[in-house]
């Protein structure tokens, strides 16, 4: 794999990329705007410059990005649905501007209507915003969850189900998270639990449409449905549990995204990512 982590685009989106660079990133996510804001600015025309002069020095193996955390495209129709399309297809346009080539996106939840009836909303909520964006490159990548709550995406299937329904399938790709499979109740933990996890994203969605991995461990248990990201091999996976994941000759150049808790001087991060470099076989 390819490894980095999420980074701020605080001061501009060039600053992440330099972000990265500091930590020794080999890949990097961003944000495109405020993660917890309906709508943003466009990118200034100086900013998208300075990235893409910052881009062209010091070249990333892959920069994606993540969507906002308020959108739930599994809503019924409501103001939060209205505004959770378009404010996706502002983060697409966005995206566009920049060159990013996926946004990765969490399914949604059904708030009680039923994971059904919310596949469907999903469905043609995503027909609609690839209708509205037609003309853009820009892919997204489904996120498997943990199923907190009434979240859908704890289960392979139900991203396997998106991908069926959608009109323009080719628009799509999945982001898998460790963490989020470990709560989920998959056991990623031995190389027969990693391999029985892949295996049924292979079967479902193919692992050609498998466009990053978040390497996250886990504070919570398996099964426990609770999203909460731990250090990696400080985390109820460990260490012996990524051995086998960054070691998957599938995923090779694959990016592989660290979203743990990290200070501004970024130690965190290069304490990560030396030790999931630690752990891949020479």
């Amino acid at each position: 794999m390819k490894f980095g982590a999420h980074m701020s685009t605080s001061g501009g989106a060039w600053r992440a990329l330099e972000r990265g660079r500091s930590a020794g990133c080999e890949i990097v996510q961003i944000f495109v705007k405020n993660n917890m804001q309906w709508l943003g600015r466009a990118p200034a025309a100086d900013d998208l410059a300075r990235y893409a002069k910052e881009l062209a020095a010091h070249p990333f193996a892959a920069v994606f990005g993540h969507t906002g955390y308020l959108f739930n495209l599994g809503a019924e129709a409501s103001d939060n649905r209205t505004r959770s399309l378009e404010s996706l297809i502002q983060e697409i346009q966005f995206a566009t501007a920049l060159g990013l080539p996926f946004l990765v996106l969490h399914p949604g939840a059904h708030l009680g209507a039923g994971e059904e009836r919310a596949l469907k909303q999903i469905i043609a909520g995503l027909d609609e915003v690839f209708a509205a964006t037609r003309n853009s490159k820009v892919r997204i990548a489904l996120e498997n969850t943990a199923g907190q709550g009434t979240c859908l995406g704890n289960r392979v299937a139900h991203l396997a189900a998106i991908f069926d329904g959608v009109k323009t399938p080719q628009r799509l790709g999945v982001c898998l998270d460790t963490a989020h499979f470990f709560a989920a109740g998959y056991d990623i933990r031995t190389p027969k639990g990693w391999d029985a996890a892949i295996s049924e994203v292979e079967s479902l969605i193919g692992l050609e449409q498998v466009l990053a991995f978040h390497l996250n461990d886990s504070k919570t248990g398996l099964g426990s449905r609770v999203d909460r990201h731990e250090h990696i091999g400080k985390g109820k996976i460990g260490k012996r549990g990524f051995r086998h994941i960054v070691n998957d000759s599938r995923f090779v150049r694959t990016p592989g995204c660290l979203e743990t808790p990290k200070s501004d001087d970024l130690h965190e991060d290069v304490a990560n990512l030396a030790t999931l470099r630690s752990l891949v076989r020479l």
